[in-house]
């Protein structure tokens, strides 16, 4: 089925190879670029449009830039898809992703389109691609389809060499791709209004965090939610300072391990806020304790960040699947701890975290100016 999906898109987009290239589009998984999506809309040339395809789970940031005068098309695979979106992406002069999609390894690239990778993470601490261990065990077929995706993309823009290579690695695609600009989405951690904003917003609904230690547990998300340690242990561990109010913030797909760890929290230190983001909570965050997830990479570029904990204690299994960057405890600014006991210490001991040399590896080109690099590299450029 997959193969007849990405023949019909072929054919659907070969007939459409033609068509004037004249739109800017943008493909969005991820609601963490808005601000980057709105200055493309000011920054347009004159007789250019600007087209946000996006996925159901996007549709609150979805209705914001469309308030803003942006038109918007939600998508998804099946015939839609197929018929109706195929034939709009392919007036792009401009391609711009911010995740792998399976249905641009199909499309016929026109070489009056660029097609633009803008992750949705600043690094990687887990592997993925082709250094994905699981990746050995898909079919030929399989892998053709996703290097076919992979070549598509004209450019990376990557925040610092050291993903440039990752990505180099992981897709098999030259270096030369890889353009050093910074990743807009970071740029609003350097901004005080958008922290204040972002202050305002966790206060409103939790007043109790002002002038406390806050310390946010956000772990990844897991496929097999058992492999949680029990999680009365690691509560007490990480209320081992009774002064700090702690925050559990699971992914949203674990949410039953988050209802039974919010049951078997007795403490009142404990809190859980399912309506705040976890981008906001960190800009209120005194400890961040996580461990294979991107947000290490933000977390550590604001100003309130003092402490940085990485609770690994599935650590020689995630070395199996899904991966880890083989070169990963070279750069964690702290040691991965592996049990609770060693956890609450450090909680204790509070020891300010040295980013200096994590930022340098991983957010070298993250300054709170790489919208404007990607605006005048992609948008003003445009004829």
């Amino acid at each position: 089925m997959k193969v007849i999906y990405l023949f019909l898109i072929k054919i659907v987009s070969l007939l459409c190879l033609f068509r004037k290239k004249e739109n800017v589009i943008y493909i969005m998984s991820f609601d963490n670029n808005p601000g980057l999506i709105k200055s493309m809309a000011r920054n347009l040339p004159k007789g250019k449009k600007l087209i946000v395809f996006y996925q159901s789970d996007n549709e609150a940031v979805a209705t914001d830039l469309a308030a803003y005068g942006i038109k918007t098309i939600q998508f998804k695979d099946g015939i839609n898809l197929i018929f109706n979106v195929i034939p709009k992406i392919m007036t792009g002069q401009i391609i711009f992703c911010d995740n792998y999609f399976a249905f641009i390894g199909g499309i016929i690239h026109s070489s009056k389109t660029k097609i633009v990778q803008l992750w949705h993470a600043n690094g990687a601490i887990k592997k993925f691609g082709w250094e994905d261990p699981s990746t050995d065990e898909r079919s030929k077929s399989d892998k053709r389809r996703f290097q076919k995706v992979y070549n598509h993309f004209d450019d990376y823009v990557v925040a610092s060499k050291t993903m440039g290579q990752v990505f180099e690695k992981s897709y098999h695609v030259p270096f030369d791709r890889m353009k050093m600009l910074g990743y807009p989405r970071s740029d609003r951690l350097f901004k005080e209004k958008w922290r204040d904003i972002a202050k305002r917003r966790v206060y409103h609904f939790a007043p109790q965090l002002k002038d406390k230690r806050v310390i946010l547990y956000a772990p990844t998300y897991r496929n097999d939610g058992k492999s949680f340690n029990p999680p009365k242990k690691v509560i007490s561990a990480l209320t081992a300072d009774p002064n700090a109010i702690v925050i559990i913030k699971l992914h949203p797909l674990l949410n039953k391990i988050e209802q039974k760890m919010q049951r078997e929290a007795t403490s009142d230190n404990v809190l859980f806020f399912s309506q705040l983001s976890t981008t906001d909570l960190l800009v209120v965050t005194d400890t961040l304790v996580t461990d294979y997830s991107s947000i290490a990479f933000d977390y550590s570029l604001l100003p309130n960040a003092h402490s940085m904990l990485f609770y690994m204690f599935d650590i020689d299994q995630y070395k199996r699947h899904p991966g880890i960057q083989d070169d990963m405890i070279n750069w964690l600014p702290n040691k991965p701890i592996k049990n609770t006991d060693v956890l609450a210490s450090a909680i204790k001991e509070n020891a300010k975290t040295d980013f200096t040399n994590f930022n340098n590896i991983w957010n070298k080109y993250n300054d709170g100016f790489a919208t404007d690099r990607v605006i005048e590299k992609y948008i003003k450029s445009l004829k």
